[in-house]
Order: structure tokens, then sequence, then C-alpha cells
């Protein structure tokens, strides 16, 4: 963000991210919309995908973070929510648990190619939906990159558990780290798989520069 010119400021959000995964049939598109203002909620119905689960996930961040800060008086420009996670083999793969559930995912990423999603919303809590007619604006959206990994052998999983780094990352490894030696091959954008598309991002919050929704 600092490289892009923006002024920040990080706040961790508290949603516990335990959305049912079995309503999503894949893991990135439509999300349901709880804002502070109004509710614009999409039908359990409806069938949603392993990309609807990051990008409402990310939403749900997003909507307690501004909620949060609106509630202590402070009213952003901007919240942004992002969320990334590994879908492999039909299965949602977020952060393990333990050396054990590392191990599992990590098992089933060896000699595969996985796909990451990373959903991100961003609330304009100052701008007004045009077609709601009410505030915040609330756009979301999500990037998918597909992942190559090579052969990995049981000693090479556990080395790499060993150091630390699968703890807290979706899929148990991060791409900018050791398990960077794991990949073949990365088909999309590099920094979805880190956990933020920042070239979409930026088309994204051009888009609302040139809409006049920033200044």
């Amino acid at each position: 963000m600092l490289a892009q010119g923006l002024q920040f400021e990080v706040s961790v959000s508290t949603f516990e991210e335990t959305l049912d995964k079995s309503s999503f049939a894949s893991a990135a598109g439509a999300a349901s919309i709880d804002c502070f203002f109004h509710s614009r909620a999409t039908s359990r119905d409806a069938l949603f995908t392993s990309p609807d689960y990051a990008r409402e996930t990310a939403l749900h961040k997003a909507i307690e973070v501004a909620q949060r800060r609106l509630g202590d008086g402070q009213l952003a420009d901007l919240v942004i929510g992002a969320d990334t996670i590994v879908e492999a083999g039909g299965q949602i793969l977020e952060k393990p648990r333990d050396e054990r559930n590392a191990t599992q995912m990590l098992s089933s990423l060896s000699g595969s190619r996985h796909a990451v999603h990373t959903g991100v919303a961003l609330i304009f809590p100052r701008s007004v939906d045009s077609g709601l007619g009410v505030s915040p604006l609330v756009v979301s959206f999500a990037e998918t990159t597909h992942v190559q990994f090579a052969d990995l052998t049981p000693e090479t999983i556990a080395a790499y558990i060993a150091t630390g780094e699968p703890f807290g990352k979706a899929g148990a490894y991060g791409i900018q780290g050791v398990a960077s030696s794991f990949v073949q091959s990365v088909t999309g954008c590099y920094f979805n798989v880190v956990g933020f598309p920042l070239h979409r991002f930026s088309s994204e919050l051009v888009q609302r520069l040139q809409a006049g929704v920033l200044s």
C-alpha cells in the first residue's frame, strides 16, 4: 500500500471466519451483504462457489471493521477487507490448525495443480450506492491464480513444517518464503497467492477515483 502512495491503518477484524463451507460449491463470487445501514442478502438457495467463500469472508471482515470504526466515531474514506484460501480437490483449505493438519494440506497439494482465491471487499462509508440510494458503497470481487506444485516427499513436508512457516497461511504454505522452491509454475497474479491481488485492486481503485467516489 505504501508503494501505491496510500496512507493506511491496519485494523485486525474480529470476524471468526466461520462461514458454512457446505454452502459453497467450489471457494471466490456473489456475496451476501449485511451492512451497517441496510441489508442486502443473497439467498442461501443460490449456488455459491469457492471464490464466493473468499469474497464473502472478506466482506464480513470489512463490515466488522467499518462498523467498529463508525461506533468509535471514525469514518474512514475506505475500508479494505481481504481473505485468501486454497482450493484443492474440491476442498477449501484455510490456515492449518496444527502440524497434522498442515501435513494433510501439503500432502494434498504435492505434485498437483491447485487454485488460490483471494476475495477483496471495498467499503466506501462516505459514498452512496447509486443503485440502492443509500450508503455505504460496497464493492467486492475475487481473483483466482493457479499454482502447480512439485512432488513433495514426507521428509520435505516435515522439514518445511518444522520451519513454522505454514502456520497462519492458507493451504499451509507461503509462496514468498521457503515454499517458493515447491512451485513449478504460476498462472495468474503472483501477488494474489501472496495474499492480495495488487493489480486488480489498483484497477478497481482507479475506477472509483475516476467516478469521483474518492478524491
